[in-house]
């Protein structure tokens, strides 16, 4: 006997060789974990990064946002004080006018009082050349008296006098208002549309000036009809219908036009004095602002390097801005030209950007933030708009007047706002780069580590494999006296013993091999005898069985109610039909008909099979002679039958009952008792009924008593009327696609079929059933009872 030990070197190491697949197993289980945990490190981090940003930008932009509602609320407010200042000057103004206006005899006094100082000289000189007239440039105010309000001696008319004289205290008010509150281009008097002066702050020799710029002025009939057309009407409509009126203020605002004696783009406000009845307007006072003082404040915005602030009408005009927002929005500048003043056009609606063209601007005093892309260089830049309407004004648009909210607008590029949000974001993606560089890194050197530990331990694990295949090598060239030695206790060492117990049982098999194949012959051929015994019994058990199957069957058909007998019940038609699932079916259905008294029932056995059709034999017999005892009570009916099958089932010891109800037919009623399938009544009129006897009884065969659980339901039946009593087998069989027939296919049947007679409605009903099962395998006896009142 050769004997191989395990050998004390490692061995080489080949890529087929039980330690390479070792290595690779191992070293792939490794590699799985530190993936694995390595995976779940860097996504660890990676999901705490984004959450980080995510936090960091989410807080950043609140605070950003909140920034800019702060900043341009506070702004709006600033420009309504802006123009709510210049409109309260406006107001003393016309209110003083007013005054004097209702009291003439003190506009009287005080123009009396005020010709007696020589710096308040109103002495009219007048321009036959330019015909018109105007007091002496040493006046504190201009008053300039048009040639269609003057005489043929060059004189004013006494409606122009008038005017003056209602308008003097505009020396002593003038001055002082201009000086005070924000800075005003000039504030003026016009007299009512058919005495028109005016009479201006500071001192300008304006009539030249509009005689230079606008050509035919000075020809009438009014100064409002020629420069202001509208406003002076839009006032009178207000005094006769006050629901016209836009706004709760009387004060009408302009749009921007270039103003005739300083050139510079303005605003004007107007306000109207009222006759002292104000049954009519009797003039107005105005301010010029300029859009310098607007555009200062809309310039004074100050959002990082690239925002800016803009002001603009309903209509998408842009009243203030500076250059580099009028550069950054696409604005194209235009002069529109009108009657008596030249406006200034420079739509939003016009702009070379289109999503600048296509803002919408608010429609409510909220705050509206709204983020844009702006084409710079060729490419899309991100852009934040906010957005927020001033108070509300009357604007007269060259025309009417209207209804007018600015809207004040700040612009700034995200990239700009969020810079620091970007910034911190770009060190949190690297700081997470390094990190998940680093785990990259262990988990590498931690990889070569456990690799270099497996090899070398991997020698030493399987050594006595090698010795086991050298010995398995040597035993397949039969060499049978081979055996291995291994020391230890580990699993390799049981393997060893248990190759050195099957090396001497195959070198004892095969010493004796020809002994233990004739024995092992000899059990065979005995076996064989046995089984050719056994399926000879078989056969002939089978054969016996098949008849006894055969006959019960028979015998359950033999005791089926026929044709002929159902023909003799008086004013019922009967037909029937029971199709079983196996040789002997497990349902039951009667017909009992002693004298006046029918009784039928249709009940189903639990299970199919010769068991349930020997209980169903039961019933029936037992059912025949109760009806030929004469108990027509159902209740007590019901009760004897249950009793006599429960003791039937205990003696033969099977499982089986059934479910079970009968109907009794008497003089157009039958009653109903016992549980079981649904019964369904199709009137004469098709009307149907659907009769649930679940509360009717109990299952036969269960319970020794079910008395109590009985109980009758009386249903009326009279010509034409049908019932109609199945088992679940028709409403449970199977078509090919796995749906039911069930129950509504079964009424909708009866219902085509209707007008037949019993047998007629039956076959119907079977036939529609079979057209639905087509080639799918019966599971279930079939059983369908249709009785029919004539």
């Amino acid at each position: 006997m050769t004997v191989i030990n395990q050998p004390a070197s490692s061995g080489g190491f080949s890529l087929s060789s039980f330690r390479a697949k070792f290595v690779l197993v191992a070293g792939a289980a490794v590699l799985f974990n530190l993936l694995l945990s390595s995976g779940v490190a860097i996504f660890n981090v990676q999901r705490l990064s984004e959450d980080v940003a995510s936090q960091v930008g989410e807080g950043l932009t609140s605070v950003n946002e909140e920034y800019l509602r702060t900043y341009i609320e506070t702004t709006a407010q600033r420009a309504d004080l802006l123009l709510d200042g210049v409109q309260a000057q406006l107001q003393t103004l016309s209110s003083t006018i007013q005054y004097l206006t209702d009291n003439p005899q003190t506009s009287a006094a005080i123009g009396e009082s005020l010709r007696r100082d020589p710096t308040l000289s109103d002495q009219l000189i007048y321009n036959a050349a330019a015909d018109w007239a105007q007091n002496a440039p040493t006046a504190p105010t201009a008053v300039s008296v048009w040639g269609y309000l003057l005489d043929q001696a060059g004189r004013p008319t006494p409606a122009a006098e008038n005017e003056i004289e209602k308008s003097v205290i505009m020396d002593l008010l003038g001055p002082s208002l201009m000086a005070t509150g924000s800075p005003k281009l000039q504030m003026y008097y016009i007299g009512s549309k058919a005495a028109s002066i005016t009479r201006s702050v500071p001192y300008s020799d304006q009539a030249t000036t509009l005689d230079q710029i606008y050509p035919g002025h000075n020809e009438g009939p009014s100064f409002w009809d020629f420069f202001f057309p509208g406003i002076y009407e839009g006032w009178q409509s207000w005094i006769a219908n006050p629901s016209l009126r836009p706004t709760e203020s009387d004060i009408v605002t302009t749009v921007p036009y270039r103003d005739a004696t300083t050139g510079s783009m303005v605003v004007s406000y107007f306000i109207p004095i009222y006759t002292p009845d104000r049954s009519d307007v009797s003039g107005g006072v105005a301010v010029d602002l300029t859009l310098d003082q607007l555009v200062t404040l809309v310039e004074s915005v100050n959002i990082a390097e690239t925002g800016f602030g803009f002001l603009a009408t309903s209509n998408g005009n842009v009243l203030a801005t500076n250059q580099l927002g009028e550069r950054t929005l696409g604005l194209v500048a235009s002069d529109r030209e009108g009657q008596g003043v030249t406006g200034l056009d420079r739509s939003l609606r016009q702009s070379t950007q289109t999503s600048i063209a296509e803002l919408e601007l608010p429609g409510d005093q909220n705050t509206v933030l709204r983020h844009i892309f702006l084409q710079e260089d060729g490419e899309e830049v991100p852009y934040l708009v906010v957005l927020r309407q001033l108070a509300p004004t009357n604007l007269w648009n060259g025309q009417n007047i209207a209804a007018e909210t600015m809207t004040l607008g700040f612009v700034v590029s995200e990239r700009d706002i969020y810079h620091s949000l970007i910034s911190a974001q770009g060190n949190i993606s690297e700081a997470t780069r390094s990190i998940i560089n680093y785990q990259l890194i262990v988990a590498l050197l931690s990889l070569l580590v456990v690799l270099a530990a497996i090899y070398a331990v991997s020698g030493r694990i399987t050594a006595g494999l090698r010795a086991l295949a050298t010995t398995a090598r040597r035993l397949q060239d039969k060499d049978y006296s081979v055996r291995v030695a291994i020391p230890g206790r580990d699993e390799v060492a049981a393997v060893g013993v248990a190759f050195n117990k099957m090396a001497e049982e195959i070198s004892y098999h095969t010493e004796n091999l020809e002994g233990l194949v004739a024995e092992r012959t000899r059990d065979l051929e005995k076996a064989n005898l046995a089984i050719s015994t056994l399926n000879q019994r078989l056969e002939s058990e089978n054969f016996r069985l098949g008849a006894e199957l055969d006959i019960a069957r028979k015998i359950q058909m033999m005791v089926l109610p026929k044709e002929d007998e159902l023909g003799t019940v008086e004013r019922l038609e009967i037909a029937g039909y029971m199709s079983p699932a196996d040789e002997v079916g497990g349902d039951y259905y009667d017909v009992l008909h002693a004298g006046s008294r029918v009784k039928v029932g249709i009940g189903d056995v639990t299970g199919h099979g010769l068991e349930s059709g020997v209980l169903m034999l039961m019933v029936q017999s037992v059912a025949r002679g109760l009806q030929e005892s004469g108990n027509s009570n159902p209740r007590e009916f019901l009760e004897v039958l249950n009793r006599a099958i429960y003791k039937n089932i205990e003696r033969t010891r099977t499982d089986k009952h059934l479910s079970l109800a009968f109907l009794d037919y008497d003089d157009n009623r039958v009653t109903l008792s016992g549980q079981h399938e649904e019964v369904l009544v199709i009137r004469a009129d098709g009307t149907s009924e659907r009769v649930e006897t679940m509360d009717l009884g109990f299952p036969v065969g269960l319970e020794s008593e079910i008395g109590p659980f009985i109980d009758t339901l009386e249903i009326a039946f009279t010509t034409g009327d049908f019932i109609v009593l199945h088992t679940d087998g028709v409403t449970e069989a199977e078509g090919p696609d796995g749906s039911l027939f069930g129950f509504d296919r079964m009424l909708d049947s009866a219902l085509r079929h209707r007008q037949g007679s019993a047998e007629q409605i039956k076959a119907g009903i079977i036939g529609d059933l079979m057209s639905f099962i087509g080639t799918q395998k019966v599971h279930d006896d079939i059983t369908l009872v249709v009785m029919r009142h004539k």
